[in-house]
């Protein structure tokens, strides 16, 4: 684009029929008129060249071992890689530019000023075609949704302390501790009686069985009556907010799976610990969502948001070596 263009800005834009962009990071200049298309900035040559970050929603490089906000691609993989991200931001438009136009706005306020941000595009998402395109797609599989009541355990999150010790376990383990509500729930109960705690004790969240969580129940996905009131609530009781408000207190130990909402929650803990076989997946946009449980905010303060954004696009695992390169997580420990 040249020179201003204000109604011509409009077909950049997931409304337009151009929802991304994909351009060379060493030249592009953001056109004067705000343009909402997703920007993808490459690094063809793996030169990592100056750039502004503001100018981008992801970067891409054949460097290896990038540092922020690069995510590097091996070079015979670099196409496939563009193609994906993409293909994604085609594929749910609304969603992928929503997803960045919340990192961009939460990149500049407070940890619980950026999760009610999320809260309130997350809740205007599933209003949107997109979802309900999705969600109309996975009804059709009974195995995945049903309407019966599901079996909790006693206990889904068990608490256990010892001095100024508490361990939080995620009980779910038949499930893969899915975040349902009633986890979630029970989850908030116990940070906040922590919180409330004079004695400030530490405290360790892990899960049982064989990762961490799964993240949300696929099951209780669409089946808010009231989107506005489901956002005040989201924010009311929210396991990020009180998991961050803790600081030096609280340790997540990450093991397998730590999916969606299993990643969002405990990237707010101020210490994260992974095992090996520890990996991350942020799945939601290919669902015609965002992350909806703080992972704009705790993820991208982690990892910056051009890197989260590249997970929401791609759907990529990250394993733990990659995370603990890119500061998702703190320290890999075999006995954790």
């Amino acid at each position: 684009m040249q020179g201003t263009d204000y109604l011509g800005a409009d077909r950049f834009s997931a409304l337009g029929g151009t929802p991304v962009l994909v351009v060379n990071a060493d030249d592009w200049q953001r056109p004067v008129p705000a343009i909402q298309a997703v920007i993808i900035g490459i690094d063809r040559a793996g030169d990592l060249p100056s750039v502004l970050d503001e100018k981008f929603d992801v970067l891409l490089t054949t460097a290896k071992v990038a540092p922020a906000p690069w995510v590097s691609i091996d070079s015979s993989q670099f196409d496939g890689a563009i193609q994906l991200l993409i293909t994604s931001a085609n594929v749910n438009p609304v969603a992928a530019t929503i997803g960045a136009q919340v990192l961009r706005l939460g990149s500049g306020l407070a940890l619980p000023d950026a999760i009610k941000v999320e809260s309130l595009a997350y809740s205007t998402l599933l209003g949107g075609e997109e979802f309900k395109r999705w969600l109309t797609a996975h009804k059709r599989d009974k195995g995945k949704f049903t309407s019966a009541a599901p079996a909790f355990p006693a206990d889904l999150v068990f608490a256990d302390r010892d001095q100024d010790k508490i361990t939080l376990t995620l009980n779910d383990p038949d499930t893969r501790n899915e975040m349902s509500a009633t986890m979630r729930d029970a989850l908030y109960e116990a940070l906040a009686n922590i919180l409330d705690d004079p004695s400030k004790p530490d405290v360790t969240i892990k899960g049982a069985g064989k990762c961490f969580s799964t993240g949300g129940s696929l099951p209780e996905f669409g089946t808010a009556k009231d989107l506005a009131e489901a956002h005040v609530a989201r924010t009311l009781h929210n396991c990020a907010i009180a998991l961050d408000a803790l600081g030096r207190q609280a340790t997540v130990i990450l093991r397998g799976a730590c999916v969606g909402s299993g990643i969002e929650v405990a990237a707010a803990a101020h210490h994260r610990i992974a095992t090996p076989d520890a990996w991350f997946r942020l799945p939601e946009l290919s669902m015609g969502l965002i992350p909806g449980a703080g992972g704009t905010a705790t993820i991208s303060r982690a990892i910056g948001r051009h890197r989260t954004m590249w997970m929401m696009l791609s759907a990529k695992r990250i394993v733990a070596a990659q995370a603990l390169h890119w500061g998702l997580v703190h320290t890999i420990e075999e006995q954790a």
